[in-house]
């Protein structure tokens, strides 16, 4: 169905783990929902290659051969990785896919009992946490985790990804002017009526809807990465689900890190490794990536905006004061 003004067509699922939202703006509404439920299955497609969630997807064949030999896995697969590989040398390992060593140790399920694992545990799984062991062979589209007992996992990076094929297959049907969101990863296709788009940063010690700051974009992607997703108070401590590789325990340098960067893929490599590195070291690893900014909030809580976005961001209120 036609109509005479441009509006929304937003479409919902969910998808890796996640919500998924794709909303078109376009005046067709019937052709905007054909085209949300391609990119839809596209998304979905995707997954069913990269999740470890299925002993048949290639990720999980690639961790069952680990220390035995390689696999070969698709084109989108191997560029995934491949993008996690040079996230974790831009970082010095700060993002690293093969810290699912630690997939089962840490849980942060809401209806598990609250507790660290055993400090000699952590460090025997650590000895499988090596993004350098992960063996990539481009011209044979192979990948072989050289130890036995490594595994990988993609959730970090494959969402980012998926967002970009998506958007690809919006623009392919001709709806340049769309918002993919795949959890904390979104790209802002095009525009609004000519006008930016315009997304919230959530307070990540407030509510899910309450935003400190907002920013605008146009034809870019915003990736989020924060504390507040999966974690636990014990002790008066934050435990939380983004694992820094060099130590076995959550980070703790930031509370949340959001990415602006040209593709939802760059933005999702980058992001984690940020919020592990911290503000200083992570905006210097910001501003040395062509048209990519940050705005981190530290782990005492205070906003940092890295330059290239600081005539894009607008502080709405000082983040909320809390553990």
């Amino acid at each position: 169905m036609l109509s005479n003004d441009k509006h929304l067509v937003t479409k919902n699922g969910s998808a890796m783990g996640t919500e998924v939202r794709i909303s078109i703006y376009t005046d067709d509404d019937e052709g905007a929902l054909k085209a949300a439920d391609a990119a839809f299955a596209e998304i979905q497609r995707l997954e069913a290659l990269m999740t470890t969630w299925r002993a048949d997807s290639e990720i999980s064949r690639v961790n069952a051969a680990a220390g035995s030999g390689p696999v070969k896995i698709s084109d989108e697969s191997l560029e995934v990785i491949e993008m996690a590989q040079r996230s974790s040398e831009l970082s010095g390992g700060a993002f690293d896919i093969s810290f699912n060593a630690m997939h089962g140790l840490w849980k942060f399920d809401e209806d598990l009992e609250k507790k660290v694992p055993p400090a000699a545990e952590i460090r025997k799984r650590m000895a499988l946490i090596d993004y350098r062991q992960i063996k990539v062979d481009r011209s044979n589209k192979t990948v072989f985790l050289a130890k036995k007992g490594m595994s990988i996992n993609l959730g970090g990076i494959a969402k980012g990804y998926a967002v970009d094929r998506a958007v690809a297959i919006l623009k392919k049907a001709g709806f340049t002017d769309a918002i993919v969101q795949a959890g904390g990863d979104l790209m802002c296709a095009g525009s609004k009526g000519g006008k930016p788009w315009t997304t919230g940063i959530r307070d990540p010690r407030s509510g899910r809807d309450d935003v400190f700051a907002v920013m605008q974009l146009v034809d870019h992607a915003f990736s989020t990465a924060g504390d507040y997703e999966r974690y636990f108070i014990l002790g008066g401590k934050r435990y939380h689900h983004i694992i820094d590789p060099k130590t076995g325990y959550p980070a703790t340098k930031s509370r949340s890190v959001t990415i602006y960067a040209p593709t939802a893929l760059l933005a999702d490599a980058i992001d984690d490794a940020v919020f592990i590195l911290g503000w200083k070291k992570g905006l210097e690893l910001v501003e040395s990536l062509e048209d990519v900014g940050a705005v981190v909030v530290d782990d005492q809580g205070k906003v940092h905006i890295s330059k290239r976005v600081r005539e894009r961001v607008h502080v709405l209120h000082p983040p909320t004061d809390a553990p």
